[in-house]
C-alpha cells in the first residue's frame, strides 16, 4: 500500500493513534510525488507536512522539529537523561534521582560531554579537547580527577553509570531496564 493509505488507515484507528489528540501520532510525507493533487490529498488525509524529492536535510529537521512542536510532541526542553541522572545544559543544573546536584563548571562540561556520548568510549584526549577546549600537552591525569569528583558527586547510586576503560578512557552507560 502507499503513504496515503496508510495515513487514511492510521487515521481511521481509534484513540490514541487515530484522530484527535492525545496522542496523535504526527506525520510527514517525504516523496517524489510532488504533484499539487498529492500535496493536497496527503494533508487531507491527516499529513501534518508534506516534503517532496529532492529536499534540503536541514529543511526537513526543521520540519520534523515544527510538526513535533505543533502536536505537541517536541520536548519542552534539552535535558539530557541516564538512568536517574538528568543534566540540563540550558540550565547548568544537574539532577541525581530528582535532586539537585551541585558542580564546579568544569564538572558540569565533562558530565554533560559523558552524558551526549552515553554509550560511546571517549578518551582522555578528547575530554581534555571538549573539556577543556584545549590540546593539553601535560599530565592528562587532571580527566582522571575530575571524573572522580562527578563520580562522588553524581554517580552515588547502583548501578554506576560512569564506567573507566582501561587503557582507553571512560563510558557514560545507561542503566539496563
Amino acid at each position: 500500500m502507499d503513504g496515503f493509505e496508510v495515513v487514511r488507515r492510521l487515521r481511521e484507528l481509534p484513540r490514541p493513534l487515530g484522530a484527535g489528540h492525545p496522542g496523535r501520532i504526527p506525520v510527514l510525507f517525504l516523496t517524489a510525488r510532488d504533484a499539487a493533487a498529492d500535496k493536497v490529498n496527503g494533508l487531507r488525509l491527516g499529513g501534518d507536512d508534506y516534503v517532496t524529492k529532492p529536499f534540503d536535510l536541514e529543511e526537513l529537521l526543521a520540519r520534523i522539529q515544527a510538526v513535533l512542536r505543533r502536536t505537541g510532541l517536541a520536548p519542552d526542553d534539552r535535558t539530557l537523561r541516564a538512568g536517574d541522572l538528568e543534566v540540563d545544559p540550558d540550565g547548568h543544573q544537574v539532577l541525581k534521582a530528582g535532586r539537585p546536584v551541585r558542580l564546579s563548571p568544569t564538572e558540569f562540561r565533562l558530565l554533560h560531554y559523558l552524558v551526549l556520548n552515553t554509550g560511546r568510549v571517549v578518551t582522555k584526549a578528547q575530554i581534555l579537547e571538549h573539556v577543556w577546549q584545549y590540546d593539553f600537552a601535560g599530565d592528562s591525569s587532571i580527566v582522571d580527577t575530575y571524573v572522580s569528583y562527578v563520580r562522588r558527586k553524581a554517580d552515588t547510586t547502583e548501578p554506576k553509570l560512569i564506567h573507566t576503560v582501561h587503557g582507553v578512557g571512560y563510558v557514560l552507560r545507561r542503566p539496563r531496564t
